[in-house]
């Protein structure tokens, strides 16, 4: 009965070694191990008031990387008339960022740094999981929204007070469905010769506003099953 008793502790004693360490995975696999990237958060477009927020995230963001630079006028160019309402909305909002903190902004791009703006959009399939918040709620606020992402913006900060500490914490994740269209925005200061400052960003879209951003809207299943025929009478 001891001896039995013995037998039984030392193995329990294994065990609980066992459970206390992560058993290592293979080295070698005759494929890939499927596994996912790190959790990051991304910031959801829902309103043009973001916009503006954008617009002055990317000149602080400008001005700190061209610190070291030697001052020169920016010059930010016309969009294209096939450009998004986004593209032509954060080009004019760039510029009152800039020239609201001081900068030069020249009309002409000869001896000027020149700030290109590229926007891409890409389209993923519905249903990707969403992140949540077990057992709290995710509304958001677009002031809050503001805050969480864009804190350095001067201004930005007003009225942090009105929301308390719960709200604060938890109003980063947005409501609803992980939309399907997603935004690369990216800025770049260069001259003829070198890059002085590149960084890009991506974005959530709406999906019921993706076509301020250039995209087009969705046509539903039922109108791509229908077939309009044309009948016409005897003659």
């Amino acid at each position: 009965m001891v001896t039995k008793t013995a037998a039984i502790l030392i193995s329990g004693a294994l065990l609980a070694g066992c459970a206390g360490q992560q058993i290592p995975q293979t080295p070698y696999s005759p494929v890939p191990v499927a596994s996912n990237f790190p959790t990051s958060s991304q910031y959801t477009l829902q309103a043009a008031a973001h916009w503006g927020a954008i617009a002055q995230h990317i000149e602080k963001g400008l001005a700190a990387d061209l610190k070291k630079s030697p001052p020169r006028p920016f010059y930010i160019a016309e969009p294209s008339p096939q450009a998004s309402p986004f593209q032509r909305a954060l080009a004019a909002q760039l510029v009152s960022a800039l020239v609201r903190d001081g900068h030069i902004v020249s009309r002409t791009p000869a001896g000027s740094l020149k700030v290109d703006i590229d926007v891409q959009a890409y389209t993923f399939a519905p249903g990707r999981a969403q992140f949540r918040y077990p057992g709290e709620p995710t509304a958001i606020t677009a002031g809050v929204l503001a805050l969480t992402v864009l804190e350095p913006v001067a201004g930005v900060l007003a009225g942090v007070a009105a929301f308390d500490a719960y709200q604060y914490q938890h109003a980063k994740f947005a409501s609803g469905a992980t939309p399907q269209t997603e935004l690369l925005v990216t800025v770049s200061v260069s001259d003829q010769y070198r890059y002085y400052a590149r960084n890009s960003t991506a974005y959530y879209v709406a999906d019921g506003d993706r076509t301020l951003y250039g995209i087009a809207a969705d046509v539903p299943a039922e109108a791509k099953l229908i077939k309009t025929y044309q009948v016409r009478g005897d003659r």
